[in-house]
């Protein structure tokens, strides 16, 4: 992994082509903008997630691309022309993780307030409703194209919007067609009460963070019984556990490169990626090997689930403050990821299973150290167990990132009144 990843146009290549190669369904490309000093190094120096996937999707042919989007600061016109554009030209493989931002700072590089965690749920849902309203400017059959008549587009077929709400007022139409998957794919990641509601009423997809089996599993029925709430299937609502595995020829060969991991991290980086979800908070001032300091409620309006979850590990397990820090950025046992996902082949093979077996995920975020240097582990060593135990098969993808996802073609929210119209 070079040591300028983060800004590697030619890593993220390679990484984006091993996977596809290997049948993985999506690469996911993070985002923030808001940092400081003490920011992890791969937070001060990284793309912006549509340059970076539109690059991608023409170096690709298959895999999906998810991009992060801040629903709290951009304008939604912008957003449906970026991700209507993306979804073009990969053909149809886009995907908008839709964040709030977390990071109170963040408001100060817009120069408007950061919301409250309510408010920032209640704009993205707008937000978002806009944003689809306008991938719908344009019937599936619109452009006709008929030089005979001169015809470029049927005026009937095309739909403004007309949109006045709380947060916005946008006319449209946008000035993008639809696309082979009818819409990009949704993708979200709070696990906040909240989060679960919007979720459950709006993404396709869902990224979580479950520290425990047990603990997945209640969020996996928490966000299945919230797209059923909303009238939704529960099955077009796809739940993706985040894990990090380290893969190993045996146990002790598997954790002897979690140590390699863990060693690469100085106290100070894994302080600084700690007071990532706690609002920037100066963890530097507090002893390090003393207990994990009493902060309050400092993380609520943020990354809620994910502090109120560190913060209750560490109590239950009486963590240093320095057990805590590494036990988060190395994504080690039950902070980050389950110890049974660093092992052999089938050990990992063995839990992804019964995570999906039991009720606890439709399949899987792979993090780091995966998208660093364990790949190429992963895929080698196991996808072939997945594949032998008829849990994972390359060749039922499709074309499209729904294709891949198991995931139906977003109809137009137009399409039953030109269904009742033709009748």
């Amino acid at each position: 992994m070079p040591p300028d990843a983060s800004i590697n146009f030619d890593f993220y290549v390679d990484r984006a082509r091993r996977a596809e190669n290997a049948g993985i369904a999506f690469a996911f490309i993070a985002d923030s903008a808001y940092v400081t000093p003490k920011s992890a190094p791969h937070f001060l120096n990284r793309f912006e997630p549509i340059s970076l996937l539109s690059a991608l999707a023409a170096l690709t042919s298959k895999i999906g691309l998810v991009g992060t989007m801040s629903s709290s600061y951009s304008e939604p016109y912008n957003v449906a022309r970026q991700f209507a554009s993306l979804d073009l030209i990969s053909g149809g493989r886009a995907g908008w993780n839709v964040v709030t931002s977390s990071i109170e700072g963040t408001g100060k590089n817009y120069g408007r307030p950061h919301p409250d965690h309510a408010q920032r749920y209640a704009i993205a849902e707008e937000h978002l409703d806009v944003v689809q309203g306008l991938w719908d400017s344009w019937d599936d059959d619109a452009l006709v194209r008929d030089r005979a008549t001169g015809q470029f587009f049927d005026p009937d077929k095309l739909h403004r919007l007309d949109h006045r709400g709380r947060f916005f007022s946008v006319e449209g139409p946008l000035n993008i067609r639809r696309s082979p998957q009818g819409q990009p794919v949704i993708f979200q990641a709070g696990s906040s009460d909240d989060g679960i509601a919007f979720a459950g009423r709006c993404a396709d997809a869902v990224f979580s963070n479950g520290s425990t089996f047990d603990e997945a599993r209640v969020f996996y029925r928490r966000v299945k019984a919230a797209a059923a709430a909303a009238g939704r299937d529960p099955d077009h609502v796809k739940v993706f556990p985040g894990i990090g595995p380290i893969v190993g020829e045996t146990q002790e060969d598997a954790d002897g490169k979690y140590r390699q991991v863990r060693d690469l991290l100085s106290p100070r980086e894994a302080l600084a990626y700690l007071s990532h979800f706690f609002q920037q908070h100066d963890f530097s001032v507090y002893p390090l090997d003393g207990p994990f300091p009493d902060i309050g409620d400092l993380g609520n309006d943020g990354f809620q689930s994910t502090t109120d979850n560190i913060k209750r590990l560490a109590r239950e397990r009486k963590l240093t403050l320095r057990e805590v820090a590494y036990e988060v950025s190395t994504r080690r046992s039950n902070i980050g990821t389950s110890e049974a996902f660093i092992g052999t082949p089938d050990r990992v093979a063995d839990e992804m299973i019964r995570w999906v077996d039991e009720g606890a995920a439709d399949g899987f975020m792979l993090g780091l150290p995966v998208t660093g240097f364990g790949l190429d582990d992963f895929v080698d060593r196991v996808l072939p167990v997945l594949t032998a135990r008829g849990y994972f098969d390359p060749a039922r993808r499709g074309a499209t990132l729904r294709d891949h996802l198991g995931l139906p073609y977003k109809e137009s929210r137009y399409a039953h009144d030109a269904q009742v119209a033709a009748i």
